[in-house]
């Protein structure tokens, strides 16, 4: 596959199957399947019910491990900490092994209901001793401002400047904090049977505007759910704005970024979502 960014690291089979003889013996022997290609890490499946994930591009936060557990009460499946691996291997850093959720990436919009239990159950979770989320997710939309624009000058997107500009003069948030997990598509949840039943990478998540997990609107749900999920979550104009205005960024930023060839699942994603937002 080819590099998604120019510093990261080559994650491979052969490394990982080094890092696992040398730090977890006991798992060396299973089955190793590359899973998964994240933006800033790589993820193999290990045997049926765990996962190995590296970093492949900077260090891993090891805060996530205290955000799965304050998380694990979510009436989705989480996934949970197995081993914290060490450098080693020419491996430069901290690795975990997780259990491995079963279920498979959904193709198409998720039910009203699953996506709104979600998101008022990371909101009802106490926040109390929650990290910021990672990447300035839930800072003000200004603090974007200049990625924006830098994306536009490569992405054609008529009306998306000006929607832009409308979602930088809303409001800004001034009630408490809520979880969120700020990186809810459809690469990041999993069903069986087509109900929401897991959620995956919770690397970026934390407490803030919950205006960033209301992208769910238009990532997840059917444009007809949309008022029902507004209504449902109470969103006022600002709110609602803002969350355009998240979407809205993270779709121009990563089409500026990646390319069909360095990420075609982000990449796709992302145009879907510009189109739905604009749209």
């Amino acid at each position: 596959m080819p590099k998604m960014h120019d510093d990261e690291v080559e994650v491979d089979e052969p490394l990982v199957r080094a890092l696992l003889a040398e730090q977890f013996p006991q798992w060396a022997g299973l089955p190793l399947v590359r899973a998964g290609d994240g933006t800033v890490n790589v993820v193999y499946r290990l045997g049926d019910e765990l996962a190995v994930r590296l970093p492949r591009r900077r260090a891993r936060d090891a805060a996530e491990d205290g955000i799965l557990a304050a998380v694990a009460a979510l009436p989705v499946e989480v996934p949970s900490l197995a081993g914290v691996g060490r450098p080693g291997a020419g491996y430069p850093w901290e690795w975990v092994v997780h259990t491995w959720l079963h279920g498979d990436h959904p193709s198409g919009d998720l039910p009203l209901e699953d996506v709104a239990s979600l998101v008022e159950a990371l909101q009802r979770l106490d926040p109390g001793g929650a990290p910021e989320p990672s990447g300035g997710r839930g800072r003000p939309l200004a603090a974007r401002d200049a990625y924006v624009r830098d994306a536009l000058e490569r992405v054609e997107a008529p009306g998306a400047l000006e929607l832009w500009e409308r979602a930088l003069r809303a409001p800004q948030w001034e009630g408490a904090r809520v979880w969120i997990h700020a990186d809810l598509d459809r690469r990041n949840v999993l069903v069986r049977g087509g109900r929401l039943t897991g959620v995956l990478d919770w690397g970026g998540a934390g407490a803030a505007d919950p205006a960033v997990d209301l992208m769910v609107a238009w990532k997840l749900l059917a444009p007809a759910d949309r008022p029902a999920f507004r209504e449902r979550l109470r969103a006022d104009d600002a709110l609602w704005l803002r969350a355009e205005g998240w979407v809205l960024s993270q779709a121009l930023i990563a089409l500026g970024y990646y390319t069909p060839q360095s990420n075609p699942e982000l990449h796709a994603e992302a145009k879907r979502w510009l189109a739905e937002v604009l749209g």
